[in-house]
């Protein structure tokens, strides 16, 4: 009898833990599922409202409201500086057509030209106020005094040169002289420095006229902003370094915008700035609200992980393979984060630019630019629950790897044509001048663009260059075109074939998969006598992932 009443309760005690064990997997198993699920499935399994998907959805809206605002400000404060730039050339440049000739404005070639160019600019600063359309004024300091402008000359210390007698006698060493030229004085400054300006050009090296000019940017006002006051750091340049018988005049104009010291503006443009300022803010607490939400998905995934290791382990005496833990590691929240950081400095800035504290427009558009290009991307997330719109994600993470790995080895070959372009044709064809010119311009060439006018535009002086210069071009766009190119293709095309058979006929089955599906046919291994071969095979069997449903393919 006691012998019964033993059994009987080591049965029962075995059967208990049998029980517990089983809801335990089974419980792993629905928290897997539901994990996998899109959020209108979660929304139908445990009526779990999907704020997530919510929260990313008013981000996408408010930060592309929020850039396109952004843009169109930026847009009026790159085509007043444009306008501005243009306009001064107009103004100091004697005889400027409106075109740069290749990378400087005007070039002259006679002594007289010279003087008389110098001495427009002169003049025209001196009777700026009365000649400029715009509100350009004079700079000043702090006591209000105007800002002078600033002549250096740059030249040889010592030098004789006689090109009849091939001789020359030449100290390199170089010296600087400046005079300074205000604008009260206009009418005494030639007299008083005659000798500053007798220049002796077989020793002058350059020219440098600086000075600073103040604008205010009016235009703003028609977008209910509040202007900005600009600074305009102006340095025209007299080139002479070639000594070839020309000189290039550059003009360069350094533009800093701050916050007027003294205005006043009557209508609705500072209540407009204040509702952009409520508005970024607000953009902010959105992006946080979705980085909090994201950073708690990844850490429910991670202890989710850390669960389905550990019964992995205990049961089957086994790890679970990369591919499967890169499942749980969901890129998507990653890269929303990333997104949301980006969104939340760049309306940080933006604000500080309203406010007229900053002036960092190229930083902030860097910032909200590729916020809201991450954000846009990651909507493709939303459409891989869907089977038709999942294949170009899937052909995208099949063909990377190798198509990585085939841009490394392309890449060699294209840095070879780039550094032998450069040395060959850099001087005889403009668009081999610099690396990056020759690389952009292979580039286009490999993408069919411009080709004939790359063939004709190089300068038939030098017959062996003219020769090798065919040569290169013909052997650089077969070989890209024709091999590269068409493999490259071949790499996604093939891919994307692989993924269309897998989709008809059923991915390989990982052991996330089969335990999901609730097949426990998993190979016990013992660590200690783990292969090479057993390894590869753990790898190779984590494919990718295929459906919970048959109907749905789920991405991470």
């Amino acid at each position: 009898m006691e012998l019964l009443v033993r059994y009987l309760e080591r049965s029962s005690s075995i059967s208990s833990v049998m029980t517990q064990d089983v809801i335990k997997e089974q419980n792993l198993r629905d928290d897997l599922r539901y994990y996998f699920m899109s959020p209108c499935e979660k929304y139908r399994a445990r009526r779990h409202i999907p704020w997530k998907m919510g929260v990313q959805i008013l981000k996408i809206i408010m930060i592309t409201t929020q850039l396109v605002l952004f843009g169109l400000n930026n847009q009026l404060v790159v085509s007043y500086k444009e306008e501005n730039t243009m306009a001064l050339k107009h103004l100091f440049l004697k005889d400027f057509s409106g075109v740069d000739e290749d990378e400087y404005s005007v070039a002259v070639y006679t002594q007289s030209d010279v003087y008389d160019s110098l001495f427009h600019v002169l003049d025209q600063f001196s009777q700026l106020d009365r000649l400029t359309v715009g509100p350009i004024g004079y700079a000043e300091d702090e006591d209000g005094k105007l800002l002078p402008l600033v002549i250096c000359k740059e030249y040889y210390r010592r030098g004789s040169v006689e090109p009849s007698d091939e001789s020359y006698d030449i100290d390199a060493q170089l010296e600087t002289d400046c005079m300074s030229h205000d604008p009260a004085t206009s009418n005494q400054w030639r007299t008083q420095n005659s000798s500053f300006f007798d220049l002796d050009f077989y020793r002058l090296v350059d020219l440098k006229i600086s000075f600073q000019l103040k604008g205010i940017n009016l235009q703003t006002v028609r977008s209910r902003e509040l202007p900005d006051c600009y600074s305009f750091y102006v340095t025209i340049t007299f080139d002479n370094q070639c000594h070839s018988g020309m000189v290039k005049i550059f003009l360069d104009i350094d533009a800093t915008s701050s916050a007027c010291r003294d205005w006043k503006i009557s209508g609705t443009a500072q209540k407009n700035t204040h509702y952009l300022l409520v508005f970024d803010g607000f953009v902010i607490l959105v992006c946080i609200t979705s980085a909090v939400l994201c950073t708690r998905s990844i850490v429910l995934a991670v202890r989710l992980l850390e669960r389905f290791a550990r019964f992995f382990h205990e049961n089957f005496n086994r790890k679970v393979c990369e591919e499967d833990q890169k499942e749980f590691l969901n890129g998507w929240y990653v890269m929303v984060i990333v997104s949301d950081l980006l969104a939340i400095v760049g309306s940080i800035l933006k604000m500080e630019i309203q406010a007229k504290s900053l002036t960092s427009y190229d930083v902030c558009s860097i910032f909200l630019g590729t916020s809201t290009l991450l954000v846009w991307v990651g909507v493709i997330r939303y459409l891989g629950y869907f089977q038709k719109y999942n294949v170009l994600i899937l052909t995208m993470q099949a063909a990377f790897p190798k198509v990585l790995r085939f841009c490394c080895c392309a890449g060699m070959i294209y840095l070879g044509y780039t550094f032998c372009g450069w040395i060959v044709l850099g001087p005889y064809h403009e668009k081999f001048e610099g690396l990056s010119r020759v690389a952009e311009c292979l580039f286009s060439l490999v993408n069919g663009d411009d080709m004939f006018t790359t063939f004709a535009q190089l300068k038939d002086k030098n017959t062996l260059v003219w020769l090798f210069s065919r040569a290169y071009l013909y052997s650089f766009i077969s070989l890209f075109i024709y091999m590269v190119l068409s493999l490259f293709i071949a790499l996604i095309t093939d891919a994307y074939e692989t993924i269309k058979n897998y989709q008809k006929d059923g991915f390989p089955l990982t052991d996330l998969q089969k335990f999901l599906r609730e097949q426990g046919d998993f190979p016990v291994m013992e660590e200690d006598s783990r292969t090479d071969a057993g390894l590869s095979s753990s790898v190779l069997c984590c494919c990718r992932r295929v459906p919970v449903n048959d109907d749905e393919i789920l991405i991470s």
